[in-house]
């Protein structure tokens, strides 16, 4: 069930227990739960934070915390699967869940107590009926004592006669067909039933971002603040710079947060904080990190700009250096640190951008974006740390464990953790530029080919960022983008792209996605796609991951599933 009032139905209900919150390893969720542990601790409340990495994991989360909590937390998992049926729990237990991922499972929207969803039932998720999914278990028995009915009446038709008999006759042709009737109207409402969930569940997508949501309870219990808000606007910004939603979502939830912006930023300049602190709205740039690399690099390893002026070819670096002499701005000043760009230069960098973006077709250049400012040169916009954050949740080792890097980004919000927040960014510079070789060798080698009714790309060697669900997403949005921008089949636009990648040689397991059409990029059919698919051709798969467009598959399995995807999309 949906439970609109977060303030009493659901905080006022935990205050005093303790409580177990389970969160998914993205950055939404690790700014939620940010946020989470503020509230908690400013009401002195007993709770366990656990990350997971996908459903086993969340089982296993769950088993081991559940005999001292009746309050069970579920931060960006949980919402699109059974949550009853798979952890079995006890009739007292309740779980609130606040997840992103859509479409919500339908046993958890009609769930009476034990499931409750954080938020309002929105209409445009076309979420069927009650009586369209769920039928009276006395309706289901009905079938059983028409059967009795008709027995019975066989026996009192041996023992009776004449007229007695006919009657009898009569009543069990009329049992017959009521049985009859009923069967077909029972068949009806199954066939309604299972074409209503498969429309309802075809496609996999994003809703609101979970960070802003339990932001808003606490801007509802009075118990916000303008770094509660930053950790807010970091979850939006991650859901648009990884295509969860689409930029329409996005200016929605920017206007949605804008307000507070103000407030608070006056809130904290009344109170004279020594260190000042503010969020400012602006125009930024599509451009990776360029406030702490070069011009040069940030245009090159970022997607938008890479992919529409197609740098990784020798005509498109020209096209670069044409773009850099209009802006008046030279290549040695262009190669350097944006920060040690002359003054006059970097103060007009982005206005110039602005200005040359129709002539480079660079339309979409600009966006409306938030930075926050702290002390006198600390400066970041939420896309900073989105790519700060990513690439140390993608840095998973032999000597550093997922939960290792779960907590180090969590760390990085704080502003008091600056060191941490700066080597993300580092270590994301060497993400991104690994990305473009790639994206560059593969089209330059014609590795993206065409199934039919999808493209496909495989990787034959392992390589560390692309063992990861997030790396491997942000190559293949780029590889996409990319192919799209050369090719010359025109249907590019609307074909999807499914990418593989070994995450062990060794044991011969590798990590597949599928990326939306370039023409609608934030919704995805791939989930239910795999199963089928998986199914039609005996393949070995690994649905563990809460982004159903991500699964794991034997290498060995590879060519007869993506032959099954290919007779199944056509």
């Amino acid at each position: 069930m949906f439970v609109e009032d977060l303030r009493t139905q659901f905080y006022q209900r935990l205050i005093g227990k303790r409580i177990l919150v389970i969160v998914n390893y993205d950055i939404d969720a690790i700014c939620a739960s940010k946020i989470l542990q503020a509230l908690f601790k400013y009401d002195n409340m007993l709770y366990s934070i656990v990350p997971i990495m996908g459903i086993m994991g969340m089982v296993r989360a769950f088993n081991e915390n559940k005999d001292d909590v009746k309050f069970v937390l579920l931060v960006n998992c949980g919402g699109c699967i059974d949550l009853v049926d798979l952890l079995q729990p006890e009739p007292d237990v309740v779980f609130f869940v606040c997840d992103s991922h859509r479409p919500y499972d339908i046993c958890n929207v009609y769930s009476d107590q034990q499931i409750c969803i954080l938020g309002e039932m929105n209409p445009d998720e076309g979420i069927p009926d009650f009586d369209t999914c769920f039928q009276d278990s006395e309706d289901e028995g009905d079938d059983d004592e028409d059967d009795d009915a008709v027995d019975n009446s066989d026996e009192d038709d041996e023992e009776g006669g004449g007229g007695a008999g006919a009657s009898r006759e009569r009543n069990r042709i009329e049992r017959i067909e009521r049985q009859l009737l009923k069967r077909r109207q029972r068949r009806e409402w199954e066939e309604k039933r299972n074409q209503k969930l498969f429309d309802y569940t075809q496609f996999s997508y994003y809703g609101s971002s979970s960070a802003l949501n339990i932001f808003e309870l606490a801007w509802h219990l009075s118990k916000d603040s303008i770094d509660l808000l930053w950790w807010a606007i970091v979850g939006v910004t991650e859901q648009l710079l990884l295509g969860k939603i689409d930029s329409a979502a996005y200016t929605f939830f920017t206007e949605k947060m804008r307000p507070h912006v103000s407030r608070l930023t006056n809130k904290a300049t009344d109170q004279a904080i020594q260190t000042s602190v503010k969020i400012l709205f602006e125009n930024d740039l599509h451009l990776a990190l360029y406030r702490h690399w070069s011009v040069l690099d940030s245009l090159k390893y970022s997607i938008y700009p890479a992919c529409k002026m197609k740098l990784w070819t020798y005509k498109g670096e020209k096209v670069m250096h044409e773009l850099l002499v209009d802006m008046g701005l030279p290549l040695v000043q262009a190669k350097q640190t944006f920060n040690a760009m002359d003054l006059v230069l970097r103060k007009e960098f982005h206005d110039k951008m602005e200005k040359f973006a129709d002539k480079f077709h660079l339309p979409e250049i600009v966006y409306g974006s938030f930075v926050l400012q702290y002390g006198y040169r600390n400066k970041y916009s939420a896309a900073d740390y989105v790519y700060s954050m990513l690439a140390i949740l993608e840095s998973v080792k032999k000597d550093r464990t997922p939960e290792t890097c779960f907590l180090q980004s969590m760390d990085a919000l704080s502003r008091s953790n600056k060191e941490i927040l700066d080597e993300g960014i580092e270590i994301c510079k060497t993400l991104l530029s690994t990305i473009f070789k790639q994206v560059q060798s593969s089209l330059e080698m014609h590795a993206v080919y065409s199934a039919g009714p999808f493209l496909y790309f495989i990787l034959q060697e392992e390589i560390p960022f692309f063992t990861c669900p997030y790396g491997l997403i942000m190559l293949a949005r780029f590889l996409l983008n990319g192919h799209v921008a050369v090719s010359r089949n025109r249907r590019a636009r609307e074909l999807p792209l499914i990418a593989v990648a070994p995450i062990d040689l060794a044991r011969g397991v590798s990590l597949l996605v599928g990326i939306p059409p370039v023409c609608e990029e934030s919704k995805s059919l791939f989930g239910k796609a795999f199963d089928q698919a998986a199914k039609k051709s005996g393949s070995t798969i690994s649905q563990d991951f809460f982004e159903t467009s991500v699964i794991q598959i034997r290498q060995s399995d590879c060519t007869k599933f993506l032959d099954a995807m290919t007779v199944l999309l056509s």
